[in-house]
């Protein structure tokens, strides 16, 4: 088979590797489609700090269950699935809280094991969530990025009084925008970027208003409606924005960070305890899969609004280049795997 490797940073090869037999617990998925996220390109680039080489990256992906482990029902063969990449104990106190996305030996396939930009992948049997017919491949296959949202929204728990300002209309700012509007009817969902075409992605995702900060603080624009966001999500992920959510919270209002900027973070701390804001972080997913494979069955979010491009797995290289250097026009970058 063949599978997309980094060997180190900054290099990419698509090498002829064994086709692996799943092991007791385990499937094979035969790859259709995969997902090019940050993540991926982190590790290429050898910014992730996570990541051990060679590595094949890739954790959103979808296919059909092909060969099964011992211990699998033999009925999974044929399953369309998509793969949750995180792989927990289940005993720790993380996993105990229902944390399992910071398990105390946590494993995130196409990070600390290889994922699934390959022919085939071998996955946990518990991973692989059968996808129904109903939806079609090109949505399956991004079920994971959706989880983020998922994991998001729920420990902010969004109501339809809420008023929601997201920094950043990336593609983990737009999942969201579509989680707030579809899912939870969010009274008013605002987007902030520094780029007009993300803005505009942020409007067809079901933003009700959007604006462009390099001019104006938001701050200004936010007083000038007088508006007090009652939730605040940093999708953008730079290390000023926890104090400027802070600044315009309103009281009680719930803060989530999404990032992982290692950047210090300067904050009041009176700011927080005068509102008495709550703030949240939020890592990968805690068992979400089934929430947004719902969310899909009842046609609450559409993927189909974040996919620009599609590119066959052989020319991943100008794929992942594209990702990185078009934030105009690019949002979500597919690869299909069929042969």
């Amino acid at each position: 088979m063949k599978s997309v490797v980094i060997q180190k940073p900054n290099e990419l090869v698509i090498e002829e590797r064994t086709l692996p037999a799943p092991a007791a617990g385990e499937v094979r998925v035969k790859i259709k489609l995969a997902g090019i996220c940050g993540s991926d390109s982190h590790i290429y680039r050898g910014h992730n700090p996570f990541a051990k080489y060679p590595r094949v990256i890739g954790h959103e992906f979808f296919g059909v269950i092909d060969a099964v482990g011992e211990g699998i029902d033999a009925s999974r063969v044929g399953q369309r699935v998509s793969v949750d990449p995180v792989i927990s104990c289940g005993h720790c106190y993380q996993c105990s809280v229902g944390k399992p996305n910071v398990c105390a030996s946590l494993v995130v396939l196409g990070v600390h094991r290889d994922g699934g930009f390959s022919e085939y992948a071998v996955v946990p049997a518990k991973n692989a969530w059968v996808i129904p017919d109903a939806i079609p491949d090109k949505h399956a296959v991004m079920v994971e990025p959706f989880t983020i949202a998922a994991n998001v929204t729920g420990q902010a728990k969004p109501t339809e009084q809420d008023v929601a300002l997201i920094f950043g209309a990336g593609p983990m700012g737009l999942v969201t925008v579509q989680a707030l509007k579809g899912v939870y009817k969010v009274k008013q969902v605002i987007v902030v970027d520094r780029i007009d075409e993300r803005l505009a992605m942020a409007e067809r995702s079901g933003a009700d208003w959007v604006f462009n900060n390099v001019e104006r603080s938001v701050q200004s624009v936010l007083e000038e409606k007088d508006i007090k966001p009652t939730l605040i999500i940093d999708a953008a992920c730079h290390p000023s924005i926890l104090q400027e959510a802070i600044n315009l919270a309103a009281p009680a209002a719930r803060i989530v960070l999404m990032g992982f900027s290692s950047e210090p973070s300067q904050i009041v701390q009176q700011g927080i305890t005068g509102k008495e804001l709550s703030i949240f972080s939020s890592r990968l997913n805690a068992h979400k899969f089934p929430v947004v494979i719902e969310w899909l069955e009842k046609g609450l979010i559409d993927p189909e609004k974040l996919v620009t491009h599609t590119f066959d797995y052989h020319h991943v290289t100008d794929a992942i280049e594209l990702f990185e250097k078009d934030q105009r026009q690019c949002c979500k970058v597919l690869l299909t795997f069929d042969q």
